[in-house]
């Protein structure tokens, strides 16, 4: 008799520790949807050259034609200091001019590790550098950079790497966690306005990255291929799932403002994607799926997006004569 009394207490205090998690997740996965939702797009001069387009007519036309009123841009150490100590912004330095003219707003990442592959962007003549010569060498360029730029006013975020804490993708180094605090605390010293820390928002726990920043980065894919596996994914993640990443971080680190610094709105493919057909181009971003994204994007509760593309975009509309994408996309500033 006793054993059975037992059975149906075990299985009476499981029912209730299962309806326990459950109205936990419920909760944890709330949120209030943004009425509003503002967007950006991530701008690379060496992607825009690497579709055999003139960057800077490309750059004026997100400007101009897309009227995008707010961008990422990275000060791409291997082009500002391509010989030790010779700093060249040039190129940023247009970039800045232009969207400051159009009253578009910026957010500047510094680092050796910024958005685009191979990921870390070292200057050649670090090769020979021991990991304390280039970590040296790394906060020099950041001052200069922060020092150089923080007069622009239209900057409104500065973003101290990319990913650091995704070591296992891209031709990178294993993350020092106390040197990125050197980095963050030296951005914080040149400059008042906040610094975004980012992280993947599929194979990442947030933690770390949410932990050291101002403002929170996450990453948002839907469709890649993994050269790991030779086999593309689909990641089968609902919108709840970055809700509830969300609201654990700031439970156990507090209220940030978080957004999504790199929303996908390109395909994800195992080699550039102007020497791929067409139809491998579509299994991972087409237009139904860039329609998708964008619906799936606003269910996770940010209100501001960066997407990733628009050098391709301008591609199709350009030089493979379909302008869809780039119609498309007008919405979103419209």
């Amino acid at each position: 008799m006793l054993k059975k009394v037992n059975k149906k207490l075990k299985l009476a205090l499981y029912l209730i520790l299962l309806v326990i998690l459950a109205i936990f997740f419920y909760f944890l996965q709330k949120v209030d949807i943004p009425k509003k939702f503002d967007y950006g797009i991530t701008f690379n001069e060496q992607t825009a050259k690497d579709f055999g387009l003139d960057w800077k007519q490309t750059y004026l036309a997100i400007l101009d034609d897309l009227k995008v009123d707010r961008i990422r841009l990275a000060a791409y150490w291997d082009e500002i200091e391509t010989s030790e100590d010779n700093y060249n912004f040039n190129d940023l330095d247009w970039m800045m001019s232009e969207a400051q003219k159009r009253n578009v707003t910026v957010i500047l990442a510094v680092g050796s590790r910024l958005p685009r592959w191979p990921e870390c962007h070292y200057p050649a003549w670090t090769k020979n550098l021991s990991d304390y010569g280039i970590q040296r060498a790394t906060l020099k360029m950041i001052r200069i950079a922060i020092d150089h730029y923080k007069n622009y006013d239209h900057i409104k975020y500065w973003q101290v790497e990319n990913e650091p804490f995704l070591t296992h993708f891209g031709d990178c180094p294993k993350v020092n966690a106390d040197f990125l605090d050197q980095e963050i605390a030296l951005v914080k010293s040149l400059d008042s306005r906040p610094v975004i820390v980012t992280d993947s928002g599929e194979l990442s726990l947030w933690y770390f990255a949410y932990k050291r920043a101002d403002i929170f980065g996450t990453t948002m894919y839907r469709w890649v291929y993994s050269i790991r596996f030779n086999s593309f994914i689909d990641y089968p993640i609902p919108p709840a799932y970055f809700r509830i990443k969300l609201n654990l971080m700031r439970l156990l680190a507090g209220f940030k403002p978080a957004i999504v610094v790199e929303l996908q709105a390109e395909p994800w493919a195992r080699k550039p994607l102007y020497e791929l057909p067409k139809a491998e181009q579509d299994r991972t971003m087409n237009l139904d799926k860039f329609k998708s994204m964008i619906n799936y994007a606003h269910q996770t509760g940010f209100g501001e997006y960066y997407l990733w593309g628009a050098e391709w975009w301008y591609w199709l509309k350009e030089k493979q004569n379909d302008p869809s994408f780039w119609n498309e996309a007008m919405k979103l500033w419209r």
